[in-house]
């Protein structure tokens, strides 16, 4: 789990950014799926809000640090 959020970590603001709005519109995909029975590992769900979990983690980090690197 911490090699995880580690890899989020090393990655830049911008990347974070891209990566949040990636994570979040597929978040919102599946449950549109999930909701019309089209997924059939509903574990991605969970993957998808243990990521932005991770991102914004992260974004929360940075800010308290003072903007971070």
């Amino acid at each position: 789990m911490r090699a995880k959020i580690e890899t989020v970590r090393a990655l830049s603001d911008e990347r974070l950014k891209e990566e949040e709005f990636n994570t979040r519109l597929e978040l919102m995909n599946l449950r549109f799926k999930v909701a019309t029975r089209q997924v059939s590992d509903a574990s991605e769900l969970r993957n998808a809000k243990r990521r932005l979990a991770h991102i914004l983690t992260v974004v929360r980090e940075r800010e308290l640090m003072g903007g971070g690197r």
